[in-house]
């Protein structure tokens, strides 16, 4: 793989630490950086995703698409010289109802209280 080829970047996440920075082919996927990203998370966070679509990429104020390539996403990361590009990782896991959300919304309606102030 050629030297040029090779772009450096790492990941902040919500609490200011970082993964990374790891070297990555021009031709990776956003996927695949999300995918390393869940397999390197640490596992002392309270938020742990659990697929890739759990995690978004934010590069320049971008969500970066799953299917794009480093070198798709190229002008995002602007003509930046030989350095490390920092992405932001936003977890946001899949809806899903919680058991605990199901019972709220099991409850029965209580009518409010109608009060008389003489």
């Amino acid at each position: 793989m050629p030297e040029e080829d090779l772009v450096e970047l790492k990941f902040r996440l919500y609490d200011g630490s970082d993964i990374g920075p790891f070297r990555y082919s021009s031709s990776s996927t956003v996927g695949m950086l999300k995918e390393r990203i869940i397999s390197e998370w640490p596992k002392d966070k309270k938020i742990i995703p659990k697929v890739a679509n759990d995690v978004k990429l934010i590069n320049a104020g971008k969500i970066l698409e799953n299917n794009k390539t480093i070198a798709q996403c190229k002008p995002t990361f602007g003509e930046l010289p030989a350095g490390v590009i920092t992405m932001h990782v936003v977890v946001q896991p899949s809806v899903t109802k919680t058991k605990s959300e199901k019972k709220i919304d099991e409850l029965p309606k209580k009518t409010p209280c109608s009060c008389s102030i003489l």
